[in-house]
């Protein structure tokens, strides 16, 4: 995606947050720091069963070494912004979202570099030093996620009236964006889908709903309630694409690492709208 492409979706994601942000108080999150069971369970989800099931995947699978390693960045990467607001949508407990999506965005920090490297020598017998740029994966999260909901949530606390008022309009809005950023998606790589597909369809595919459903049944296991297991679901089975195509292109310097990036963005999305529809139609 180029440049302009990048900032109209930064841009909408800000906005949906900043609406995000209208519909939470600050007891949203004080709930969600007295019941850390969830956080817990939902990073373990994030960090540890996620790159398991890539790493089952691509082993089961065997596949060839570009979409194995790619597989294993996408499952290094969890959360984004996208997940919170999709969470939110899904009706979700998106505090717990928003704070999953904080605290594995810092945490990837030390373990994204980990993974890389293991499936860099793992798949294809290769080395490779990953580093990342921590002042910029920071600036992202502050500038796309926590800045827009904060002011959302100010709004909240001192204009009360007026962001009920807005909470409908916003949530339209919010499905209508995500709508033309999934379409500007497949437009975009209308001429690869298929020949992407062939090469990466089933182990994406796979990857998205075993752990969608991993998160929601451990959830459900754990008697957390049903906005936190879609939560918790989302936040496991929606994962950073972006950012996993950007240490591809860019930091490995290996277009073909980022056909499994490209292909998630359009699975998860297709996925999103299927929890979104049963978080909010179907009976708790």
């Amino acid at each position: 995606m180029n440049s302009t492409g990048t900032l109209i979706v930064a841009i909408s994601l800000m906005i949906i947050m900043f609406g995000m942000g209208l519909s939470l108080t600050s007891d949203d999150f004080k709930r969600v720091a007295r019941n850390p069971k969830a956080v817990l369970l939902g990073l373990i989800n994030q960090l540890l069963f996620l790159p398991i099931i890539g790493y089952a995947l691509v082993s089961l699978l065997q596949l060839p070494s570009e979409i194995a390693i790619g597989i294993m960045i996408l499952a290094a990467c969890p959360g984004g912004a996208t997940s919170n607001v999709i969470a939110h949508l899904a009706k979700g407990d998106t505090a717990l979202s928003v704070t999953l999506t904080a605290i594995s965005s810092i945490i990837t920090i030390g373990t994204i570099p980990f993974i890389v490297q293991f499936s860099l020598l793992n798949f294809s017998g290769q080395e490779g030093e990953v580093q990342l740029n921590i002042l910029q994966m920071i600036g992202q999260l502050l500038g796309i996620v926590i800045v827009p909901v904060f002011l959302g949530m100010l709004i909240r606390a001192k204009a009360t009236s007026f962001a009920l008022k807005m909470g409908k309009p916003v949530q339209v809005a919010s499905v209508v964006l995500l709508a033309l950023i999934t379409t500007g998606i497949i437009l975009k790589e209308k001429h690869n889908i298929i020949p992407y597909f062939q090469q990466a369809g089933l182990p994406t595919v796979l990857l998205n709903v075993s752990s969608m459903i991993l998160g929601y049944m451990t959830a459900v296991g754990f008697k957390l309630r049903k906005p936190q297991a879609i939560s918790i679901a989302v936040e496991s089975g929606i994962q950073n694409s972006g950012l996993a195509i950007t240490i591809a292109v860019v930091t490995l310097q290996n277009t073909s690492f980022a056909i499994a990036g490209a292909i998630y963005t359009l699975v998860m999305y297709a996925a999103a709208f299927i929890i979104i529809v049963y978080g909010r139609y179907s009976k708790s």
